[in-house]
């Protein structure tokens, strides 16, 4: 008498590309503020999410700085379980929807997905967008419990993305904390650097609330330096501890003639102009900015793309990029210059600006 032989289960093929994302059209979201992703349906995620290979060694979690539990948040989008993979995304990311839309994944965690390696890489960033966007829409965030209270206070300089996570880091671990802000608005660069049509004031907003519940305080228009200085912090408001996340500030310029003329900006005054100022709702709001029939932008990472992209959404006819390296030399995501290019911006590359030429308009 033999054995049967055990049949081998049939492995399901693999869906080589991602399961697309639905956008506005490119023609009607040139000219509007509107987010352009519009986010998976709960069907698109369970389809995503199965693409997955379940790594045992798990290589995109190395490639994420906060180290989420990806393979495990993903099985639990396949298997739809939505609510349980938000908590999970939750536990080591407090700004899920903010890292779901605009964290660099494709040189972190998607550059280290396996299936990458043949095919496209699982669509991680847009998942963990889908659960974050399910647990707020669905009013199922929680708060988690935090540890036993140490009797320590730190003293939070800059609520930008860095600061917002060691904040909500420490508040976990039984701390004190307070952030001071030198805006009138929380969230840092995500406020006043990052387009509404990329990332939503609203979602910033959602996830800043989440820490204040949390019991992280959070005080706005302090400068820290003037209102009040680092030693003071510890000595006279007894701070035990001081953490600086005040992002980088300071624009670069190219050095070259004609750069004070009327109408060049530095991107980082453009876009908090138009951000955090509402620049595009003027006069509604009073901060007018210089609207451009032909605006060039200089520069080709995701600060230039974003520039170009809202000059087109302030009026300006034509939009060109100038950078003074190839195309494979972008250092904006590949996503951000493809939805650039489809709305119409004009990439010009290895061509380095030498002067701005003008007169006392401009």
């Amino acid at each position: 008498m033999t054995d049967t032989p055990k049949k081998k289960k049939k492995k399901k093929p693999i869906q080589r590309t991602r399961t697309p994302m639905p956008e506005q059209d490119p023609a009607q979201r040139a000219r509007n503020f509107d987010e352009v992703p519009l986010g998976y349906s709960g069907d698109q995620a369970r389809q995503e999410a199965a693409r997955c290979q379940m790594c045992k060694n798990s290589p995109c979690v190395t490639g994420c700085p906060v180290n989420v539990d990806i393979p495990g948040f993903v099985k639990l989008v396949a298997d739809g379980q939505f609510a349980a993979a938000a908590r999970k995304v939750k536990s080591t990311n407090a700004l899920p929807a903010v890292c779901g839309r605009v964290c660099p994944q494709e040189s972190q965690c998607e550059a280290k997905c396996i299936l990458g390696k043949k095919f496209e890489p699982v669509a991680i960033g847009r998942l963990e967008r889908f659960v974050a966007d399910y647990q707020r829409e669905n009013d199922l965030v929680e708060l988690p419990k935090k540890q036993p209270s140490t009797g320590k206070k730190v003293a939070i300089i800059g609520c930008g993305p860095a600061g917002l996570t060691v904040a909500a880091d420490l508040i976990l671990l039984g701390h004190e904390v307070t952030i001071f802000e030198a805006f009138h608005k929380p969230g840092g660069v995500l406020m006043y650097g990052i387009p509404e049509f990329r990332l939503p004031k609203a979602i910033v907003e959602k996830e800043v609330d989440y820490l204040v519940r949390l019991g992280v305080r959070i005080q706005l228009n302090q400068v820290v330096g003037r209102s009040v200085t680092v030693d003071e912090l510890l000595a006279q408001h007894a701070f035990d501890a001081v953490f600086i996340g005040v992002g980088a500030g300071l624009p670069m310029f190219l050095g070259v003639p004609g750069e004070d003329l009327g109408g060049v900006y530095s991107a980082n005054e453009y876009l908090t102009r138009s951000n955090l100022m509402k620049a595009y709702r003027f006069p509604e709001y009073d901060t007018p900015v210089v609207r451009g029939t032909n605006v060039c932008v200089i520069g080709g990472g995701n600060v230039a793309m974003d520039s170009a992209r809202t000059a087109l959404r302030l009026g300006a006819q034509t939009v060109t990029i100038v950078y003074r390296r190839s195309r494979a030399e972008l250092p904006a995501r590949a996503e951000e210059v493809h939805h650039a290019e489809e709305e119409g911006v004009i990439l010009r590359l290895l061509t380095n600006p030498v002067a701005f030429e003008g007169d006392d308009r401009g």
